[in-house]
């Protein structure tokens, strides 16, 4: 009995320093969630208003762009993976991989060759594991993203887009998670090459009147400024977005390991009570058995 208890108040204290690691992490997440939170709302005024400007310069003008024509050189098509660099987020990850390797069984039924791109060590330890090739990776930076990782990503995946032949990708894919509340997070799938801009200016019968543009110093130099910024604005957008839905899902993960942990307690705590007292019984049995054999 006495060795049952001591390995009821071990796993006790055991469970108890976990319990601690568990509220530490689901305090940090909720302390980092909100900032994630606002910068994703900050973006997204400049994310629509470059929207807005490449719509009206591919609607007003018959400019034809390497990045919104379709490719047929190559069927090589690039997919960008964004998972955490950590774990304890519940199934953040794994939803993501698994839609990506949706995405990828479906490319291939299609004869498509898949070049993938990843963010996170998690999807890096998946597909190293497996002995998949990557293309390029980024870690370290998963649940805070910055503008220049996000400028480095979508440079690297612009030049693979826009390289001639085989050695080039004639699509781009991404794969990430977008943040809807505190309690949902959905994996999404996007193509962003080559670019199909949905939401345009105001159409003709809200105004009654088309609207008059002048392209200084030509469509053709604006477009080649403003396309490329707005392939960096979306995949900065989409890391944002993976960013407060990882923090999210782990503040989630870490409060339901915390409450776990102290039903874990109290069970252990409830068995160690048992086995006390079964051996405080079994010692007055042995005491009155004793009495009376000496008695007798």
């Amino acid at each position: 009995m006495a060795g049952q208890q001591r390995v009821y108040r071990q796993r006790i204290r055991s469970t108890q320093s976990l319990k601690k690691i568990f509220r530490a992490m689901e305090l940090i997440a909720a302390s980092r969630i909100a900032k994630a939170r606002g910068r994703v709302t900050a973006s997204t005024p400049y994310a629509r208003a470059l929207t807005r400007a490449v719509s009206a310069v591919a609607t007003h003008s018959d400019v034809s762009h390497p990045l919104t024509t379709e490719r047929t050189d190559t069927n090589r098509v690039a997919v960008l993976v964004a998972t955490s660099d950590r774990g304890m987020a519940g199934a953040y990850s794994a939803s993501v991989i698994r839609e990506a390797e949706r995405l990828v069984a479906d490319l291939q039924a299609d004869g498509k060759e898949v070049v993938l791109y990843v963010v996170g060590r998690r999807a890096v330890s998946y597909y190293t594991f497996r002995e998949r090739d990557i293309a390029r990776s980024w870690t370290g930076g998963s649940d805070a993203p910055t503008y220049e990782v996000a400028t480095e990503i979508a440079d690297t995946l612009l030049e693979a887009f826009l390289t001639p032949g085989d050695e080039g990708v004639g699509e781009l894919h991404v794969v990430f998670t977008q943040f809807v509340s505190m309690v949902t997070q959905t994996p999404r799938v996007i193509r962003m090459l080559p670019l199909e801009v949905v939401e345009g200016v105001a159409s003709v019968e809200e105004h009654r009147t088309l609207p008059l543009y002048d392209f200084e110093p030509s469509p053709e130099a604006v477009l080649d400024a403003l396309l490329p910024r707005y392939v960096r604005s979306r995949i900065y957008s989409c890391l944002l977005q993976a960013a407060a839905s990882e923090l999210a899902a782990r503040q989630r993960a870490m409060h339901t390991a915390t409450d776990n942990a102290e039903d874990l307690i109290r069970m252990y705590t409830r068995l160690a009570n048992q086995a006390r007292q079964s051996e405080i019984t079994q010692e007055i049995s042995e005491i009155v058995s004793g009495a009376d054999a000496l008695a007798s």
